[in-house]
Formats: C-alpha cells, structure tokens, sequence
C-alpha cells in the first residue's frame, strides 16, 4: 500500500477496526506528536508492530501540541506522512481532540504502547487513556526505551527561525483560500463599513530615561528623564487602527471632565475617530511606563476603577443603541476600569445582537470578565485570559475554549499564545460534533513592543468579518495588524497601506517557497 493510502479519516479507520475485529487480527495503536521521526520513534513502532498484525499510528493535531514557542515544527499532515512512509505502519489518523481517550473510546484497540517513560506515570490524562483501554478489554504494554531520543531537545538544538513557519503559514492560506487578491479586495472593503467601539479610555505613556548608575541614598537604579510620548491607548486605539484602515470609527468611551481629557477628544477627532464619552471619571486612567533604549524597567498605574451610576448607564445604553443603528460591528474592549458593566451589557447586548450584524469582545485585567459577554460572534482572549477566567490551569486547550464557548454562547474564538501565534475555534456544524479548530503562527519577523499588538488584532479581525471575511481570513489579516503593531515601539494605530504591505510581502514568501 502507497504511503498517502494509509493516511486515512475517522470513519475509514474504525472501518478497518472492525473489519480486523471480524477477521480476529490483533490491532496495535500508537499515539503522539512524532514533531521529529528520530531512532527512538522507529524503534517504538516497530516493537509495537510485532506485538499484532496492524499497527494504528495516530498524530496529535497542531493545535494540541503544547511542548512550546513554535511547535509543532512540522504541520500535522507532514508529520502523517512521515509516518506512513515507514513500512511498520499500517494506517495513520491525524487526531483532533487533546488527548487519545475520546479516540481510545472508539477504537478499542486490543494493544497500545507507550513509551517506557509512562510506566510509572501519574498523569491523570494518561490514566484515563489506560483506564479506556483496559476497559474494553485491551492490554497497555510499554517498550523497551532502549534508544533514547527526544524531539523537543533535537528541536531545541536547532538555531534561528523555525525553519517550517513559512510553509505552515502557506498551507494555512491556501487551505483557505487567502490569495492576495482576495485579501486586497477585503481591505478595499473596510472603508465601507462604521465600527462602534466601547471601552475605558487609557493614556500609555512612555518615559525614556538613562540609566545613571545606582542611586546613593540605596540600593536602586538612577535614572534620569529624557523625554517622554503619549499614547492614545485601551478602547482608543482599537479606534484609531479601525481609522488608519479606513473603518468610520465611533468610540464610546469613559474621560473625565477636564482640559486634558479635552485634548485627547480633539486628538481622537483630528485621526478620524467620532467620540462620545461619558465624562463620569475622576481622572484619565494612566499607565507610565519607564524605559531606557528600548528596555522597560518598570510601570507605574495611575487611576481606579470608576463604575457608572444607573444615570449614567441609561444614558450610555441610549447613546449605544443609537450609534450603533448603522454599525457594522461593535467591539467590546473592557479593561476593567467601570465603563462596561454586566448590567450594562444585561440591558444592550440582545437589541445589538437584532440590530448589528457582528458582536466581538476582548478583556484586559482582573476587574474584567469574559463570561459577561452573552451571544458574540468573536470573543479574542490570549490563553491566560482565559485560563483565569475559568480558573482552569490544567485542560488541554480545545476543553477549556469549549467551557468559554458554552459558559457564553459565543460563535468563534480566537486565542492567542504569544509568540506561537493563535488558534481558532469555531462551533461545530451539527450538534454533539467537535469544535473545528486552525492554528496559525505568529507572524512577526522580531518583536519590538508587545503593548497593544492584541488590540490591533481585535480590531483588524473585527473589520474582517464585518467586511464579510471568514474567520480564517480574520485571523489572518489580524495576525499581520499585530506582527506590525508588535514591531513598533508604542501603541502606535496601523494603517491600510503598511496591512497591503505586510500582504505582498507574505505572498513573495509564498512564491519564493514554492519555487
């Protein structure tokens, strides 16, 4: 049989299960995330072929490798194919799901084989899979471990770039259908289309300094102000990036009632973006951030959380309903300082789920909750975010977004994992299926600045699906809005010219790695 012949589905290879259950062969399951097929990996498969007749290799998806940045090195279907090259294995299945038990379940596989590490293994994931198998009546048997190798410590040796990247981010666009043209036509788009956006306001301010030596009255570092730069950040930002690609930005917002908060206003205004604030605080939230070149030492917060009154909420809720009568999406951008409120969303969200055509969220702090968002199209946490949010440390991924999808009835999600890139998580099609799943790596060739590279990744992919992009197109485009927002020193707003940019330059990648 030709190696791509042993790559199958679910339903084929369940077929081959029972056809072997029927013919009384012994069926022998393998599974792992095989990111480098070493001498250790060969000499477990073919102890474990010679245990039974057929030997079932199965693959963990990209989106469940957790081994770190850049991983897998290789995309799941190479990774199948590597493996269905070696003349010990009889069928390989790329598995969806974050561990082998659901799969265990079905198969019930009358061995399988771990490595010699698992023999004293507590892992409760494991235990569970071993539980899986020697419930159905199967045997788990453990090899010998005698050729030692890891995949992780081979990649780790590996200098530089992961030398896959570009050819996973080409299989991600055309499994999509991400041509550049497409994609131009989509940015071509976004001028048509008015963005609401609601959030607290924060001024991010940047002090450059220099580092003078150690300070004589202690043992702290001297530094000395050499200038400093202002920010327009939070909920604003998110605004401003709509603006510099082309969206009618409007932002809805929290100032206080003063000459600075003044200022900021005819700022916003002069960049294109329509503010209407509730001008409830005390003073504007800041966050100061020290820096000498490039390096930041330390922040320093100024500002509390202000919670809106129930006079004030009805006149927002007022404000909100109608801005948003000719919006295209509203954005939620709750970094916990009052503005958003669950009583405020409680009376809002079901009229703008009847009169906007998308809904996305995104949160920052502890004061904010993700779960407060019922019913949106895209809810755009980083991992941590959301671990904090379900207090869930230990799930494997796909678990932990499917609480969060459940928990508020969100469409789709997009999670952000540093420097690894994103997953997207959409619900299934039919009730009782799988949430589908898509990772794409980071983009960005070197990270400058970190601050705010998710806010314009929430914007970006906002105007995307307002535009009518897909979530795959939307997370692209995000994807290149924060690869260019993170090599900027501040939170600095993107424009449509450097997103066409960043565009040409990934399909000259393409092409230069298809030739």
């Amino acid at each position: 049989m030709t190696p791509s012949k042993k790559i199958c589905n679910l339903d084929r290879l369940l077929a081959v299960r029972a056809d072997a259950r029927q013919r009384g062969r012994v069926v022998v399951h393998c599974h792992g995330c095989f990111d480098i097929v070493h001498p250790g990996h060969i000499q477990h498969l073919q102890y474990a072929r010679s245990l039974g007749d057929e030997l079932v290799v199965t693959v963990s998806a990209d989106s469940h490798v957790n081994k770190g940045v850049d991983r897998p090195l290789i995309p799941d279907d190479l990774r199948a194919a590597s493996l269905a090259a070696l003349e010990c294995v009889d069928w390989v299945y790329v598995n969806p799901d974050p561990t082998a038990l659901e799969l265990l379940e079905k198969l019930q596989p009358d061995i399988y084989v771990k490595g010699k590490e698992y023999e004293r293994n507590a892992d409760p994931r494991f235990l569970a899979e071993r539980d899986a198998v020697q419930n159905h009546g199967g045997r788990v048997i453990f090899s010998s471990g005698e050729v030692v190798y890891s995949s992780t410590a081979l990649i780790n040796s590996i200098q530089g770039r992961d030398v896959f990247h570009d050819e996973k981010v080409s299989r991600y666009c055309e499994k999509f259908d991400l041509a550049n043209s497409s994609l131009q036509r989509l940015i071509g788009d976004f001028r048509k289309h008015k963005i609401l956006v609601i959030g607290d306001y924060i001024l991010d301010r940047y002090l450059f300094c220099d580092a003078t030596g150690v300070a004589g009255e202690g043992p702290m570092m001297a530094l000395r102000h050499l200038q400093s730069k202002d920010f327009d950040g939070g909920a604003a930002v998110i605004a401003l990036h709509l603006a510099g690609l082309g969206a009618k930005a409007s932002l809805l917002t929290s100032l206080a009632d003063d000459s600075e908060s003044n200022q900021i206003q005819l700022r916003l205004n002069a960049a294109g973006v329509t503010v209407d604030s509730s001008s409830h605080r005390r003073n504007i939230v800041t966050k100061s951030r020290y820096l000498v070149d490039q390096t930041k030492l330390f922040k320093v917060d100024e500002g509390t959380p202000d919670p809106i009154d129930s006079a004030i909420q009805r006149r927002l809720a007022q404000s909100i309903l109608v801005a948003a009568q000719d919006a295209s999406a509203v954005i939620f951008a709750d970094f916990g300082y009052g503005l958003i409120t669950e009583s405020l969303l409680a009376e809002i969200l079901p009229p703008l789920r009847k009169m906007v055509p998308i809904l996305t969220a995104d949160v920052s702090g502890r004061q904010s909750s993700l779960l407060r968002f019922k019913s949106v199209d895209l809810l755009c946490p980083t991992e941590r975010e959301m671990r904090e949010t379900l207090q869930d440390f230990s799930s494997g991924l796909g678990a932990v977004v499917w609480g969060l999808l459940a928990s508020t009835g969100a469409k789709q999600a997009m999670i952000t994992l540093g420097k690894q890139g994103l997953v997207t998580f959409a619900r299934p099609q039919n009730p009782g299926g799988r949430l589908i799943s898509e990772y794409l790596p980071a983009l960005s060739n070197r990270v400058v600045d970190p601050l705010g590279c998710g806010d314009a990744l929430l914007a970006t992919a906002s105007l995307t699906l307002a535009a009518g992009g897909s979530l795959h197109a939307a997370a692209y485009l995000g994807s290149l809005a924060a690869a260019i927002a993170v090599e900027q020193l501040g939170n600095q707003p993107i424009s449509a010219d450097q997103l066409r940019s960043a565009i040409e330059t990934r399909d000259r990648a393409a092409v230069r790695l298809a030739s």
